[in-house]
């Protein structure tokens, strides 16, 4: 019996620990912006924080509730929620021009999960697939990865995978464009025949628009593969792509970069970010009854770890930029030209954290520079090619080639990706074809064949 109570002592240690990292990403991937957002959130929910601006002024929920009413708090948070507040839960109402907040992807699995997840395991691993979900909605973890980082087993990660795959919208959580399109063919039934080929084996015929050869490899007309091509196209190959906004939005740079004499300065830009505090009233509770002590300590506790993620972040964050500079000095002085081909491992292993944690630091961020405002992200570039001389060609030289080459084609015979990859070739930069056609769609440039005109 003892030994029993004691393994769920450890799973529940553990559990919590993975709850209390997974907040801890979650803040760490935040752009300053909604960074705000969720400090706001967090203060509307927990009564032990104090929020003070910028300006002096302090938001705190000490001063609109009794020191009396403590215990009464506690039992209505805790209880069934049916509790009178009687007038001493009051929130202050300086945040309600704040409280409309657009609905992300995340947030939107996220309150799916809440509902779907039989037990706070499975919760907690779908909080980190969750978490590990890009904007078009794919998975960017791979499940080995993921087993390793919850301490479970990769079976069980499978499991929860495929329970997040069936939220809306239909087709998130693929690991790729193949998964994503047979997730949406399977939810509509029409997972089958040559749709189903199609998904499985021809995706890159279908970008080249070669019907005759997959109805030859299929052995039907190409007249039954174009119609199954047709139906394949309404499906959604960036489902998350949804939730972004489609209006024009100023760009709230994260950090801000500073030429000085000595160097650069990195600064987080987190001026207009409310700052959190534990509320003074909180941190006496030898006077309430053990159940109101218990309550209270959770809440501190809660707060106490979310001041100690932010502060996380904002070292992390700081350590990144300050690596990036480091290297790119040559980017600073004369511009995207001289970017060095740079990874978020070289990064990684030269602060001492973990790959991740670097992606989730750049992630959604943008910088300021003396020349201009930059998304983090652009300063990793996948090293290429070297020519004679042994410069390195990167991904953003790549494509302003391949831009310069579609720009400057015959309209009435475009170039394919395989002429692209042959012209690229003949520039010392040897691609290959799926990767130029990657880069050619990253442009918006559609296929040979869309861009051909008669």
């Amino acid at each position: 019996m003892q030994q029993e109570q004691s393994l769920n002592l450890n799973l529940s240690q553990h559990l919590v620990m993975s709850m209390k990292l997974q907040q801890a990403i979650q803040i760490l991937q935040l752009s300053a912006q909604d960074l705000k957002a969720e400090i706001e959130k967090e203060y509307m929910e927990n009564p032990a924080l104090e929020m003070e601006y910028s300006d002096g002024v302090t938001a705190s929920q000490g001063e609109v509730l009794r020191a009396e009413n403590v215990a009464a708090l506690a039992e209505y948070l805790e209880g069934d929620g049916n509790v009178s507040t009687g007038g001493f839960y009051e929130r202050d109402n300086m945040l309600e021009s704040n409280a409309s907040v657009d609905i992300t992807l995340e947030r939107e699995l996220l309150e799916q999960a809440e509902f779907a997840c039989a037990s706070d395991e499975e919760l907690a691993v779908a909080t980190f697939i969750i978490g590990s979900i890009d904007d078009w909605g794919y998975l960017t973890l791979t499940t080995a990865e993921i087993a390793a980082a919850m301490q479970v087993t990769e079976e069980r990660v499978e499991q929860v995978l495929h329970i997040v795959q069936g939220f809306e919208p239909v087709g998130v959580g693929a690991r790729n464009l193949a998964e994503c399109l047979r997730l949406q063919a399977q939810s509509q039934g029409i997972y089958d025949g040559l749709v189903a080929a199609i998904i499985d084996k021809h995706l890159e015929a279908v970008a080249e628009a070669r019907v005759k050869e997959i109805a030859a490899s299929e052995g039907c007309k190409p007249a039954e593969v174009q119609l199954a091509v047709d139906i394949v196209r309404k499906l959604d190959p960036k489902p998350g792509s949804a939730y972004s906004s489609e209006t024009a939005n100023y760009i709230t740079p994260d950090v801000v970069v500073e030429k000085m004499p000595q160097g650069y300065q990195v600064n987080l830009n987190d001026t207009y970010i409310p700052q959190l505090k534990i509320s003074p009233m909180y941190k006496q509770a030898e006077d309430y009854d053990q159940e109101t002590q218990k309550y209270i300590s959770k809440r501190l506790n809660a707060a106490t770890w979310l001041i100690n993620s932010i502060e996380q972040r904002r070292s992390t964050i700081k350590k990144v930029v300050e690596e990036i500079l480091r290297v790119q000095q040559d980017f600073l002085a004369q511009g995207m030209k001289k970017l060095h081909p740079l990874t978020m491992k070289d990064v990684a292993e030269a602060i001492g954290v973990h790959e991740s944690t670097v992606s989730r630091a750049v992630a959604n961020k943008y910088v300021e520079l003396p020349g201009g405002v930059i998304a983090l992200r652009k300063f990793f570039t996948a090293n290429l090619a070297k020519n004679d001389e042994g410069e390195d060609f990167i991904a953003g030289q790549a494509k302003a080639v391949i831009k310069e080459l579609i720009e400057g084609e015959n309209p009435q015979k475009p170039l394919s990706d395989q002429k692209l990859c042959e012209l690229l070739k003949a520039r010392k930069m040897t691609l290959s074809r799926r990767t130029v056609m990657k880069y050619r769609e990253a442009l918006g440039y559609p296929s040979s064949v869309k861009r051909k005109r008669y």
